[in-house]
């Protein structure tokens, strides 16, 4: 049995690890795009670096874009077997790949004219509509903490990861010449102070693991603290300066947890009126898809929802839907918060808001996430002064922040509280994936002292043999 490496390998973006049993079965886990790493993302996400035809079954841990983007180009290339995932995922799935097969084709376009004008060889879009449509019966769903075989000697299962709607923890137990192996993928990890969602769950000791990293060397700030610092910056930048509460956020997760921390500040009065904007079509889709799975809500949700039925809405509240709807944000000049995606400003509406109001020193950007260094999110956190957006530069003048205490992802406290489940002697070898090549030295140093004996950091298409 072998495993390689094709996405997530060194960088966050991308994930894609393929399982190639002794019988020329292969299982692939994920299948996700890169993103936010500039002039490279495209050409990363042409290739595989396998054969999609050669696929047998695809096990998808959840429904960010950056684990199931690539999905409609796999069918596309050949792929036709099962695709298994949780009721959550798939409904999430469904309207992020529409969402993304309709972005390629705005991004295409805009990027072909300017590669016309130069002489330049024209992309093509990954996939469109079409290619989203005939992937879709191929999903099969399945529940949290039940083995399932997809064929003999091959059972799965999925355990809660706690990190979106519908994520898990995917493990794979394959019996080669009579020897019974596990490899266990962590897919995203969540946090265990999280305000929606249950906590990541245990599961059985692996012989093999694969483990994100995005936060493998940083702490976060206390999740409990985030009302107070997210309405810090709300009173400052809406009250005290009178300007716009621009803020990048993922349509799945992000947006929503914001949302609740708005409804109640809504309901304490502290919002004072303050209009909302949520200016992504694709976040209210997301939002309704969240609603309609409580039982992955944890307690703190289910005691709410007795006293308020929707702990995502509130008076000041208004989603978006129109483009003229949007643009018509930028004529209004009174304080106000708008949301939009994508998390890492790289894609989608938010792009628009920034320029108009990035030359504004009474204006704020909030980042609340993780951001690809490259990225336009990722270069505004790291405080440049100029930033190039649709080929122009624009200085910036507006305010740029960063709430470290939301982060869908556990850091490092979180990441070895999921692994103490496993006995360290017993796992034979470790894979560090989704994370920056730094940070995935700093997080193996803690691997190799919590116990782990063979930790690895995989190469991009890099394979490792598994006795």
């Amino acid at each position: 049995m072998k495993i390689s490496f094709h996405g997530a390998a060194r960088t966050v973006t991308g994930s894609k690890h393929l399982i190639t049993l002794n019988n020329g079965k292969k299982i692939l886990l994920d299948c996700g795009m890169f993103q936010g790493l500039g002039k490279d993302t495209f050409p990363l996400n042409s290739k595989f670096g396998f054969d999609a035809t050669t696929i047998s079954y695809l096990l998808l841990s959840h429904a960010h874009i950056d684990h199931c983007g690539l999905i409609p180009k796999l069918v596309k290339e050949g792929f036709n077997g099962k695709i298994f995932c949780t009721p959550a995922t798939v409904d999430l799935t469904k309207v992020l790949l529409m969402d993304s097969a309709e972005i390629q084709r705005d991004d295409i376009k805009f990027t072909n004219k300017k590669r016309a004008k130069k002489g330049l060889e024209l992309y093509d879009v990954l996939y469109n509509t079409d290619d989203v449509q005939k992937a879709l019966p191929l999903f099969t769903i399945v529940d949290y903490d039940n083995w399932f075989a997809i064929e003999d000697g091959v059972e799965v299962l999925y355990t809660d990861a706690g990190h979106i709607t519908g994520s898990a923890a995917v493990h794979v137990r394959i019996t080669e010449n009579n020897t019974t192996k596990q490899i266990s993928f962590s897919g995203d990890v969540g946090r265990y102070s999280d305000v929606i969602l249950k906590s990541p769950k245990t599961f059985p000791q692996a012989d093999y693991i694969l483990i994100e990293s995005t936060y493998g060397n940083s702490l976060h700030q206390n999740v409990f603290n985030t009302p107070e610092e997210f309405f810090k910056w709300i009173d400052k930048t809406c009250n005290h300066k009178k300007g716009k509460l621009i803020i990048p956020a993922f349509s799945v997760g992000r947006t929503q947890e914001l949302l609740y921390f708005l409804n109640d500040l809504s309901n304490s009065g502290k919002l004072n009126g303050i209009p909302v904007f949520v200016d992504s079509p694709l976040s209210y889709e997301a939002t309704e898809v969240v609603k309609h799975h409580p039982e992955n809500f944890n307690i703190n949700i289910e005691n709410l929802l007795k006293k308020d039925d929707d702990p995502f809405a509130f008076k000041e509240l208004k989603f978006i839907e129109s483009v003229d709807e949007s643009k018509s944000l930028n004529d209004r000049h009174e304080p106000m918060i708008i949301i939009s995606a994508s998390g890492m400003a790289d894609a989608g509406r938010i792009k628009h808001h920034i320029i108009n109001n990035i030359n504004d020193s009474r204006n704020t950007i909030l980042i609340v996430g993780y951001c690809e260094p490259n990225s336009l999110g990722g270069q505004l956190m790291n405080g440049v002064k100029e930033v190039r957006i649709f080929g122009e530069e624009y200085e910036v003048v507006a305010e740029v922040e960063v709430m470290r205490s939301m982060s869908a992802h556990g850091d490092y406290n979180d990441l070895l509280h999921f692994l103490d489940c496993q006995k360290t002697g017993v796992v034979k070898k470790v894979f560090i994936v989704h994370g920056e090549f730094s940070v995935q030295q700093d997080f193996q140093k803690k691997l190799l002292a919590k116990g782990f004996a063979d930790v690895n950091i995989p190469a991009l298409h890099q394979e490792f043999e598994l006795m």
